[in-house]
Order: C-alpha cells, then sequence, then structure tokens
C-alpha cells in the first residue's frame, strides 16, 4: 500500500542522498549540494501549510507485509490558491523505479490536489527527453501544452523543456 505523509527529522538521511546525487540534479535544476544542516532547518522550520510557504514536500511510504519503506517524496510548488493551481514534482528511489509505484503516487496527488485542495489545475516541467516522466504524466490525463527551447543548460548542452498540464475534470 502506498501512502504519503509529511516529512519528519528522520528522513533526514534519504533527503540528504536524494538531494546529494548528481543523477537526480539534471531533472531538479540543482547546481549545488546540500548541507545536513540545511535539510534539518528545512524539516524543522517547515510548518507543512501549503498555504503559507506554497509549497509541501510529502514523503511516499510503500507498506508490504510488516515492512515499511521511504520509496520517494512529491513536491507541490508555486502553489497559487487565487488562480488555484501547482507544479508537481516527484521523486522515486532508484530500487523502486520502474514498478508501477509512480503512477499510485501521481493519482493520489491529483486526487488530493482536485478534491482537498480543490485546485483548478495542475503543471509539470518535464526534459523533453525524458521519456519516461512524460509518458507517467501523460498516462494520468497531462497534455503537453508547451515546449521551452534551450531551457536548461546541462552539461554544456542545451536542453529543451515541455510543459505539461492538468485541467480539473470536476471544475469543466
Amino acid at each position: 500500500m502506498i501512502t504519503l505523509r509529511a516529512v519528519e527529522p528522520d528522513d533526514i538521511d534519504l533527503l540528504y542522498n536524494w538531494e546529494n546525487d548528481t543523477d537526480n540534479w539534471k531533472v531538479s535544476n540543482t547546481i549545488t549540494p546540500f548541507s545536513k544542516y540545511y535539510l534539518e532547518q528545512y524539516i524543522l522550520n517547515t510548518q507543512n501549510d501549503i498555504y503559507t510557504e506554497k509549497q509541501l514536500r510529502l514523503m511516499i511510504e510503500l507498506k508490504e507485509s510488516n515492512k515499511l519503506h521511504i520509496i520517494g517524496s512529491v513536491d507541490l510548488f508555486e502553489f497559487d490558491p487565487v488562480n488555484k493551481k501547482a507544479g508537481i514534482g516527484i521523486l522515486i528511489s532508484k530500487e523502486f523505479r520502474n514498478k508501477g509505484f509512480a503512477t499510485k503516487v501521481l493519482n493520489i496527488l491529483i486526487d488530493y490536489c482536485f478534491k482537498t485542495l480543490d485546485l483548478h489545475q495542475l503543471f509539470c516541467n518535464i526534459l523533453e527527453d525524458n521519456n519516461e516522466s512524460v509518458k507517467l504524466f501523460a498516462n494520468s490525463g497531462f497534455e503537453i501544452v508547451g515546449l521551452k527551447k534551450d531551457w536548461i543548460k546541462y552539461e554544456n548542452k542545451w536542453l529543451n523543456e515541455y510543459l505539461l498540464q492538468l485541467i480539473n475534470p470536476l471544475n469543466k
């Protein structure tokens, strides 16, 4: 069973490893490492109030039999309660990828955003060559609405980035 929960101080080592894994930097637009101190301060000082902070990070838990695994995290960012929209980012730990967990998480998050937060739309930004992520979001109803050319500079190359959007079908 997959569940989402708030970030806890015990998550610091996982977050530290994920945030400082340079393989993740290409998709997260990260260019410098995070210190444990910085991440600890984030965890200790966040109120988990999306209306105040305009963002929300949740941890993804997988319960199998009697074992509990933290398999990733999801972010809502650029939360705009006036225009009822937010961006979504998902990270699944390498050893849990390609097992359908991201699809389950995305559907849980879409449901939360549309039914609980009453958002009108969600969006995400995905590099053009990230076929797995484009497919993930497209299969959950997101549409490519734009291509930002030469948007991200990575290893001395310019990469294009798609903008995908999902309008709440309950509000149409």
